[in-house]
Protein backbone atom coordinates (compact mmCIF):
# COMPACT_ATOMS: atom_id res chain seq x y z
CA UNK A 1 0.00 0.00 0.00
CA UNK A 2 1.63 3.55 -0.99
CA UNK A 3 2.46 5.89 1.77
CA UNK A 4 -0.02 8.96 1.36
CA UNK A 5 0.83 11.95 2.77
CA UNK A 6 -2.10 14.16 1.91
CA UNK A 7 -4.74 13.29 4.75
CA UNK A 8 -7.90 11.33 3.32
CA UNK A 9 -10.92 13.44 3.82
CA UNK A 10 -14.09 11.66 5.46
CA UNK A 11 -15.99 12.06 2.20
CA UNK A 12 -19.68 12.07 4.46
CA UNK A 13 -18.37 15.47 6.31
CA UNK A 14 -17.14 17.43 2.96
CA UNK A 15 -20.51 19.78 2.90
CA UNK A 16 -22.07 22.51 4.71
CA UNK A 17 -25.34 22.39 4.60
CA UNK A 18 -28.71 23.73 5.82
CA UNK A 19 -31.18 21.72 7.50
CA UNK A 20 -34.75 20.70 7.25
CA UNK A 21 -35.57 23.68 9.78
CA UNK A 22 -33.09 25.70 8.11
CA UNK A 23 -35.77 25.68 4.95
CA UNK A 24 -38.00 28.92 4.00
CA UNK A 25 -41.27 27.72 5.05
CA UNK A 26 -43.06 28.34 1.67
CA UNK A 27 -39.77 25.62 0.16
CA UNK A 28 -40.96 23.44 3.24
CA UNK A 29 -44.48 23.16 1.95
CA UNK A 30 -44.20 23.31 -1.41
CA UNK A 31 -41.35 19.96 -0.77
CA UNK A 32 -44.39 18.51 1.60
CA UNK A 33 -46.53 18.91 -1.41
CA UNK A 34 -44.31 17.25 -3.93
CA UNK A 35 -43.92 14.51 -1.16
CA UNK A 36 -47.42 14.01 0.01
CA UNK A 37 -47.83 14.87 3.60
CA UNK A 38 -46.20 15.64 6.68
CA UNK A 39 -41.96 15.73 5.61
CA UNK A 40 -40.11 13.35 8.06
CA UNK A 41 -36.23 14.24 7.53
CA UNK A 42 -33.24 12.65 7.48
CA UNK A 43 -29.90 14.51 7.95
CA UNK A 44 -28.60 16.51 5.56
CA UNK A 45 -26.14 14.65 3.29
CA UNK A 46 -22.48 15.43 4.45
CA UNK A 47 -20.77 14.42 1.21
CA UNK A 48 -20.08 17.20 -1.70
CA UNK A 49 -18.35 20.48 -1.80
CA UNK A 50 -21.44 22.16 -2.13
CA UNK A 51 -23.19 24.57 0.27
CA UNK A 52 -27.34 23.70 -1.56
CA UNK A 53 -29.68 21.63 0.84
CA UNK A 54 -29.48 17.19 0.18
CA UNK A 55 -31.30 14.93 2.35
CA UNK A 56 -33.51 12.01 2.06
CA UNK A 57 -36.94 12.93 2.98
CA UNK A 58 -40.08 11.08 3.50
CA UNK A 59 -44.06 11.65 2.51
CA UNK A 60 -46.64 10.13 2.39
CA UNK A 61 -45.64 7.70 0.32
CA UNK A 62 -41.95 6.29 -0.29
CA UNK A 63 -38.39 8.40 0.31
CA UNK A 64 -37.24 10.78 -2.07
CA UNK A 65 -33.66 12.60 -1.68
CA UNK A 66 -34.46 16.36 -2.88
CA UNK A 67 -31.83 18.99 -3.10
CA UNK A 68 -32.78 22.33 -3.10
CA UNK A 69 -30.91 25.66 -3.57
CA UNK A 70 -31.86 29.70 -4.38
CA UNK A 71 -29.89 31.38 -7.52
CA UNK A 72 -30.07 34.38 -5.88
CA UNK A 73 -27.33 33.09 -2.77
CA UNK A 74 -25.82 30.96 -5.51
CA UNK A 75 -25.73 30.79 -9.20
CA UNK A 76 -22.77 28.69 -9.14
CA UNK A 77 -24.66 25.57 -7.62
CA UNK A 78 -28.23 26.49 -8.87
CA UNK A 79 -27.00 26.40 -12.11
CA UNK A 80 -25.70 22.94 -11.62
CA UNK A 81 -28.70 21.61 -10.04
CA UNK A 82 -30.75 22.49 -13.38
CA UNK A 83 -28.13 20.96 -15.84
CA UNK A 84 -28.61 17.69 -13.49
CA UNK A 85 -31.90 17.96 -13.53
CA UNK A 86 -31.87 17.89 -17.54
CA UNK A 87 -28.92 15.54 -18.11
CA UNK A 88 -30.94 13.00 -15.46
CA UNK A 89 -34.07 13.07 -17.41
CA UNK A 90 -31.98 12.77 -20.44
CA UNK A 91 -29.93 9.63 -19.63
CA UNK A 92 -31.44 6.07 -20.67
CA UNK A 93 -33.01 4.23 -18.49
CA UNK A 94 -30.36 1.42 -18.09
CA UNK A 95 -27.39 4.10 -16.89
CA UNK A 96 -27.43 2.95 -13.17
CA UNK A 97 -28.33 6.22 -11.48
CA UNK A 98 -30.96 7.88 -9.38
CA UNK A 99 -33.62 8.96 -11.38
CA UNK A 100 -35.35 12.70 -10.99
CA UNK A 101 -38.45 12.49 -10.05
CA UNK A 102 -39.77 16.10 -10.84
CA UNK A 103 -38.31 19.94 -10.10
CA UNK A 104 -39.47 23.05 -8.99
CA UNK A 105 -38.49 26.63 -9.69
CA UNK A 106 -39.86 29.51 -7.43
CA UNK A 107 -40.58 33.17 -8.52
CA UNK A 108 -37.99 34.10 -5.83
CA UNK A 109 -34.86 31.76 -7.33
CA UNK A 110 -35.35 28.53 -5.27
CA UNK A 111 -34.36 25.82 -8.00
CA UNK A 112 -35.32 21.92 -6.06
CA UNK A 113 -35.08 18.62 -7.02
CA UNK A 114 -36.70 15.21 -5.86
CA UNK A 115 -34.85 12.47 -6.95
CA UNK A 116 -35.77 8.55 -6.22
CA UNK A 117 -33.71 7.86 -3.35
CA UNK A 118 -31.30 4.29 -2.92
CA UNK A 119 -32.44 1.78 -1.05
CA UNK A 120 -30.51 2.19 2.05
CA UNK A 121 -27.75 4.10 -0.36
CA UNK A 122 -24.86 4.46 1.53
CA UNK A 123 -20.98 5.07 -0.03
CA UNK A 124 -18.59 2.73 -0.46
CA UNK A 125 -16.52 2.71 3.21
CA UNK A 126 -12.93 4.08 2.74
CA UNK A 127 -10.61 2.24 2.27
CA UNK A 128 -12.19 0.00 -0.44
CA UNK A 129 -13.81 -2.85 0.43
CA UNK A 130 -13.29 -5.32 -2.66
CA UNK A 131 -16.91 -6.20 -3.07
CA UNK A 132 -18.03 -2.44 -3.39
CA UNK A 133 -15.44 -2.09 -5.52
CA UNK A 134 -16.56 -4.82 -7.50
CA UNK A 135 -19.61 -3.13 -7.58
CA UNK A 136 -18.70 0.23 -8.97
CA UNK A 137 -16.87 -1.27 -11.11
CA UNK A 138 -19.53 -3.29 -12.51
CA UNK A 139 -21.60 -0.06 -12.50
CA UNK A 140 -19.45 2.02 -14.64
CA UNK A 141 -19.56 -1.36 -17.86
CA UNK A 142 -23.03 -0.73 -17.05
CA UNK A 143 -22.74 2.82 -18.19
CA UNK A 144 -20.16 2.92 -20.81
CA UNK A 145 -22.20 -0.02 -22.75
CA UNK A 146 -25.63 2.09 -22.57
CA UNK A 147 -23.71 5.63 -23.72
CA UNK A 148 -21.35 4.64 -26.10
CA UNK A 149 -22.12 7.01 -28.14
CA UNK A 150 -24.91 10.07 -26.96
CA UNK A 151 -28.61 9.04 -27.42
CA UNK A 152 -30.70 11.44 -29.11
CA UNK A 153 -31.67 12.93 -25.82
CA UNK A 154 -28.66 13.65 -25.10
CA UNK A 155 -27.52 15.66 -27.83
CA UNK A 156 -30.24 17.59 -27.33
CA UNK A 157 -28.62 18.66 -24.21
CA UNK A 158 -25.37 19.59 -25.74
CA UNK A 159 -22.43 17.91 -25.08
CA UNK A 160 -19.14 18.90 -25.41
CA UNK A 161 -15.89 17.17 -25.70
CA UNK A 162 -13.50 16.52 -22.95
CA UNK A 163 -11.08 20.09 -22.33
CA UNK A 164 -13.56 21.64 -25.15
CA UNK A 165 -12.23 25.17 -24.51
CA UNK A 166 -9.53 24.44 -21.73
CA UNK A 167 -6.46 21.73 -21.40
CA UNK A 168 -4.71 19.80 -18.91
CA UNK A 169 -1.36 22.16 -19.51
CA UNK A 170 -0.17 21.83 -15.86
CA UNK A 171 2.83 20.33 -16.10
CA UNK A 172 3.77 21.99 -18.88
CA UNK A 173 3.67 25.36 -17.40
CA UNK A 174 5.27 23.78 -14.41
CA UNK A 175 8.30 22.60 -16.88
CA UNK A 176 7.93 25.90 -18.74
CA UNK A 177 8.25 28.46 -15.84
CA UNK A 178 4.39 29.98 -16.02
CA UNK A 179 3.59 28.00 -12.79
CA UNK A 180 6.59 28.15 -9.83
CA UNK A 181 6.91 25.12 -9.32
CA UNK A 182 7.11 26.53 -5.37
CA UNK A 183 3.57 25.91 -5.20
CA UNK A 184 3.81 22.07 -5.30
CA UNK A 185 3.83 19.89 -2.23
CA UNK A 186 7.48 18.46 -0.97
CA UNK A 187 6.67 14.96 -2.47
CA UNK A 188 6.12 15.59 -6.18
CA UNK A 189 9.06 15.30 -8.00
CA UNK A 190 10.59 18.26 -9.43
CA UNK A 191 13.10 15.90 -11.24
CA UNK A 192 10.49 14.53 -13.66
CA UNK A 193 8.45 17.57 -14.45
CA UNK A 194 9.62 17.53 -17.90
CA UNK A 195 8.77 13.56 -18.45
CA UNK A 196 5.58 14.41 -17.06
CA UNK A 197 5.01 17.63 -19.12
CA UNK A 198 6.05 15.63 -22.10
CA UNK A 199 3.19 12.84 -20.71
CA UNK A 200 0.48 15.38 -20.17
CA UNK A 201 1.24 16.59 -23.82
CA UNK A 202 -0.46 13.15 -25.19
CA UNK A 203 -3.55 13.50 -22.59
CA UNK A 204 -6.20 14.55 -25.41
CA UNK A 205 -5.48 12.11 -28.30
CA UNK A 206 -4.88 9.52 -25.72
CA UNK A 207 -8.61 9.70 -24.02
CA UNK A 208 -10.52 10.95 -27.07
CA UNK A 209 -13.49 9.56 -27.96
CA UNK A 210 -17.28 9.70 -28.45
CA UNK A 211 -18.60 7.94 -25.46
CA UNK A 212 -20.83 9.78 -22.93
CA UNK A 213 -18.61 10.26 -19.82
CA UNK A 214 -19.70 11.11 -16.23
CA UNK A 215 -16.23 12.95 -15.61
CA UNK A 216 -16.53 13.19 -12.08
CA UNK A 217 -16.65 9.66 -10.76
CA UNK A 218 -15.54 9.78 -7.18
CA UNK A 219 -16.44 7.60 -4.23
CA UNK A 220 -18.31 10.12 -2.67
CA UNK A 221 -20.85 10.35 -5.76
CA UNK A 222 -21.14 6.56 -5.75
CA UNK A 223 -24.05 5.02 -3.57
CA UNK A 224 -24.40 1.14 -2.41
CA UNK A 225 -27.40 -0.04 -2.11
CA UNK A 226 -28.83 -2.48 0.07
CA UNK A 227 -28.54 -5.03 -2.31
CA UNK A 228 -24.91 -4.60 -2.39
CA UNK A 229 -25.23 -2.93 -5.91
CA UNK A 230 -24.12 0.67 -7.15
CA UNK A 231 -25.25 3.94 -8.31
CA UNK A 232 -23.47 6.26 -9.96
CA UNK A 233 -25.28 10.05 -8.63
CA UNK A 234 -24.44 13.53 -9.53
CA UNK A 235 -24.86 13.95 -13.25
CA UNK A 236 -23.20 17.71 -13.42
CA UNK A 237 -20.74 17.49 -15.90
CA UNK A 238 -21.37 14.60 -18.41
CA UNK A 239 -19.07 15.30 -21.46
CA UNK A 240 -17.22 13.28 -24.82
CA UNK A 241 -14.05 10.94 -24.40
CA UNK A 242 -12.89 7.64 -24.45
CA UNK A 243 -15.06 5.67 -21.66
CA UNK A 244 -12.27 4.37 -19.45
CA UNK A 245 -11.77 8.19 -18.49
CA UNK A 246 -14.15 7.81 -15.73
CA UNK A 247 -12.31 4.82 -14.14
CA UNK A 248 -9.03 6.67 -13.67
CA UNK A 249 -9.63 8.66 -10.62
CA UNK A 250 -11.40 5.72 -9.36
CA UNK A 251 -8.68 3.57 -9.67
CA UNK A 252 -6.27 6.03 -8.08
CA UNK A 253 -8.12 6.07 -5.13
CA UNK A 254 -8.11 1.92 -4.98
CA UNK A 255 -4.29 2.24 -5.59
CA UNK A 256 -4.37 4.24 -2.76
CA UNK A 257 -6.23 1.51 -0.52
CA UNK A 258 -3.76 -1.26 -1.52
CA UNK A 259 -5.91 -2.48 -4.55
CA UNK A 260 -4.28 -4.04 -7.92
CA UNK A 261 -5.20 -0.51 -10.26
CA UNK A 262 -3.54 -1.76 -13.11
CA UNK A 263 -5.11 -5.20 -13.21
CA UNK A 264 -8.34 -3.74 -12.68
CA UNK A 265 -7.79 -1.49 -15.38
CA UNK A 266 -6.54 -3.83 -17.75
CA UNK A 267 -9.34 -6.33 -16.94
CA UNK A 268 -11.90 -3.71 -17.54
CA UNK A 269 -14.33 -4.11 -20.57
CA UNK A 270 -13.58 -0.61 -21.27
CA UNK A 271 -10.12 -0.97 -21.09
CA UNK A 272 -10.01 -3.57 -24.16
CA UNK A 273 -7.33 -1.93 -26.38
CA UNK A 274 -5.96 0.92 -24.33
CA UNK A 275 -2.27 0.86 -23.94
CA UNK A 276 0.10 1.99 -20.79
CA UNK A 277 1.27 5.10 -22.37
CA UNK A 278 -2.81 6.42 -22.99
CA UNK A 279 -3.15 5.31 -19.38
CA UNK A 280 -0.19 7.48 -18.19
CA UNK A 281 -1.14 10.10 -20.10
CA UNK A 282 -4.42 10.71 -18.29
CA UNK A 283 -2.67 10.01 -15.35
CA UNK A 284 -0.64 12.60 -15.90
CA UNK A 285 -3.11 15.31 -16.74
CA UNK A 286 -5.11 14.55 -13.79
CA UNK A 287 -2.36 14.67 -11.00
CA UNK A 288 -1.20 17.99 -12.46
CA UNK A 289 -4.39 19.60 -12.86
CA UNK A 290 -5.43 18.00 -9.19
CA UNK A 291 -1.61 19.11 -7.45
CA UNK A 292 -2.22 22.74 -9.05
CA UNK A 293 -6.22 23.02 -8.05
CA UNK A 294 -4.65 21.96 -4.56
CA UNK A 295 -2.47 24.53 -4.25
CA UNK A 296 -4.56 27.93 -4.80
CA UNK A 297 -5.71 29.61 -1.89
CA UNK A 298 -8.81 28.14 0.20
CA UNK A 299 -12.04 28.50 -1.19
CA UNK A 300 -14.64 29.79 0.99
CA UNK A 301 -17.36 28.10 -0.42
CA UNK A 302 -15.70 25.21 0.27
CA UNK A 303 -13.60 24.66 3.56
CA UNK A 304 -12.48 21.15 2.32
CA UNK A 305 -11.92 20.90 -1.71
CA UNK A 306 -8.22 21.89 -1.86
CA UNK A 307 -7.47 19.47 0.44
CA UNK A 308 -9.56 17.05 -1.87
CA UNK A 309 -7.65 18.03 -5.14
CA UNK A 310 -4.38 17.37 -3.44
CA UNK A 311 -5.15 14.07 -2.02
CA UNK A 312 -6.73 13.20 -5.28
CA UNK A 313 -3.12 14.68 -6.71
CA UNK A 314 -1.28 12.86 -4.80
CA UNK A 315 -2.79 9.07 -5.07
CA UNK A 316 -3.22 9.83 -8.51
CA UNK A 317 0.48 10.75 -9.01
CA UNK A 318 1.49 7.46 -6.91
CA UNK A 319 0.21 5.33 -9.35
CA UNK A 320 1.92 6.95 -12.15
CA UNK A 321 4.96 6.68 -10.28
CA UNK A 322 4.52 3.02 -9.70
CA UNK A 323 3.56 2.51 -12.77
CA UNK A 324 6.69 4.05 -14.71
CA UNK A 325 8.85 3.07 -12.06
CA UNK A 326 9.66 6.28 -9.97
CA UNK A 327 10.62 7.31 -6.72
CA UNK A 328 8.78 9.23 -4.90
Amino acid sequence: MPNIITPRLQYSATAVRPRWDDLPQHIRRLISRRLGGVVDAGPSAGSGFTSGFAAVLRGAGEPEFVKAVNANDNAVIADCYQREALINQALPIQVPAPRLRWTEETEDGWIVLGFDAVDGGRMPAAPWKPDELASTLDACTIKAEVLSAPSAALQKVGLKAIGDGTDFADWRNLAGGATSPSILPEWVPTDRLDALAELESHWRQAVAGNAVLHHDLRQDNVLIDTGGAAWICDWNWPCLAASWFDLVLLLATAHADGHDATTLFAEHPTAHGVDGEQLDAALAALAGFFIVSGAQPPADWSPHIRQHQTWCGEVTMRWLATRRDWKL
